[in-house]
């Protein structure tokens, strides 16, 4: 009944996503920091004007307008929009207004600037929350049957309740964190850049996920596939229209050098988000990981220049926690899909890197998996990391099983085999920082925690 009823659901969402309207999608706040702000939406194909006019919030000021002087009028239409001039640490009301067939459609918020503490407050606690994994049914382009039972036998349908979104719009969190999977692609879009367009837009247009995107600024990292096809790696032929697509969907501070990949860096109070991009640089999953018992040099993952990227970032962070956002886990030593160890070649490199620079306060956050789980990984002479996976938001949930099912890595009460979201929230006095990750599911109720504090990450 669940998974029927998750069926009916979905296509309710895509008959209603799909209906006439000038605005389709968000509006979705995007990076927001102490003096600026982006905010997106998708317009119709129809639209032939759209902007934007912002003040602030129970101001008696005139609104500004900002005018969208990009291309409109084509089958997809993300429009981003970069206020500047800001006021730290103030409520902003805006409107979008799109024009369309001579009518004018017209979606608002609210945001808040971020705080100029540094230098004259103490750390504010702070709270966010993340996940990974979204699939959303469409029947038309979804599996008939499973590959792994009989061929004949229906297959359950992948995409589970969408509510969870819903949940975790009502958070009061500073922002939202997506790990990677943030829609599915599939066999009729990672063919073609039209396809890559067409699934990124039809998922970013569901009602359900209106007021999560409206209500907290969203930052997010890709993973296969919402890159491209299952396992997909740098030999992907459509991977330039991927990055195209990412940067037109979501409205991160930046990405990669401005020519290759999605890696980027922001920071919220004392924390640090390195977010990765491990698909644009990755070598395929089934090269070996050793040669001649050596790791093998021609196997990465994050690549050459994303390392060094991050080794300098690490090298000049003063935060905190140093948070290493990335698709695939990192510390799994019993994983039986791709990690980080299964890259020697650049575990090792970080790993040393991490030890000799005496880099304090890191941990990984990751997604992909289908269960969430904090995995803790031991070094001799220096202190233990820690990979907090959270997964998964609305797609099928994986359950453990041969080396995994009793992981010794695994901290104990920490796996949960459901959908799930967490929620992070960092408090305490300087010096005394501590880091509390709790796993929440359909309508918030705890599944599992943890915490670290900054004192055992030195």
């Amino acid at each position: 009944m669940k998974h029927l009823f998750a069926l009916c659901i979905s296509l309710l969402l895509f008959t209603v996503a799909n209906s006439q309207s000038a605005i389709l999608g968000g509006p979705m706040l995007g990076t927001v920091e102490l003096r600026t702000a982006k905010i997106w939406c998708e317009v119709s194909p129809q639209t032939t004007g759209v902007a934007i006019s912002y003040k602030k919030a129970g101001s008696s000021e005139a609104m500004k307008t900002i005018k969208y002087k990009g291309s409109l009028l084509n089958d997809f239409n993300p429009v981003t929009f970069y206020l500047t001039g800001l006021d730290f640490n103030t409520r902003y009301q805006y409107e979008i207004s799109a024009v369309a067939s001579h009518k004018v459609e017209t979606k608002g918020g609210f945001f808040t600037t971020t705080d100029l503490w540094q230098y004259r407050k103490n750390f504010p606690d702070f709270t966010f929350i993340m996940g990974s994994c979204s699939y959303f049914n469409e029947p038309k382009f979804d599996r008939l049957y499973s590959e792994f039972i009989n061929p004949r036998t229906p297959a359950t349908p992948y995409g589970y309740d969408s509510s969870i979104l819903e949940t975790m719009a009502k958070e009061k969190a500073a922002f939202n964190l997506w790990l990677g999977d943030n829609w599915y692609a599939r066999e009729v879009d990672y063919h073609s850049e039209w396809g890559l367009n067409y699934r990124a837009s039809v998922t970013r247009r569901l009602p359900v996920l209106q007021n999560l995107l409206k209500n907290m600024p969203q930052y997010a990292i890709w993973d296969d596939h919402d890159y491209g096809p299952n396992n997909a790696d740098k030999s992907y032929i459509f991977k330039n229209k991927a990055l195209e697509v990412f940067r037109n969907y979501w409205a991160n501070p930046s990405y990669g050098d401005g020519q290759e990949g999605t890696y980027t860096k922001f920071s919220y109070v004392d924390v640090d988000f390195f977010l990765m991009d491990a698909r644009w640089f990755r070598s395929n999953d089934f090269l070996p990981d050793s040669v001649n018992g050596k790791p093998n040099p021609d196997k990465r993952m994050w690549g050459a220049k994303q390392m060094e990227w991050l080794k300098n970032a690490l090298k000049g962070s003063l935060a905190n926690f140093k948070v290493i956002v990335t698709g695939s886990q990192t510390l799994n030593p019993a994983s039986p899909f791709d990690c980080l160890q299964s890259y020697p070649i650049e575990f090792n490199e970080l790993m040393d890197f991490l030890k000799n620079e005496k880099i304090n306060g890191v941990l990984f956050f990751t997604g992909d998996r289908h269960h969430s789980e904090v995995i803790k990984y031991e070094r001799p002479g220096t202190y233990a990391l820690f990979d907090v996976t959270s997964s998964p938001l609305t797609s099928g949930v994986g359950k453990v099983g041969g080396a995994e099912l009793n992981n010794p890595a695994r901290v104990p009460g920490t796996l949960v085999e459901a959908q799930n979201y967490a929620r992070v929230t960092v408090s305490g006095a300087p010096r005394q920082r501590v880091m509390k990750v709790e796993f929440l599911g359909l309508k918030g109720e705890k599944l599992g925690d943890w915490s670290v504090k900054e004192t055992d990450l030195r």
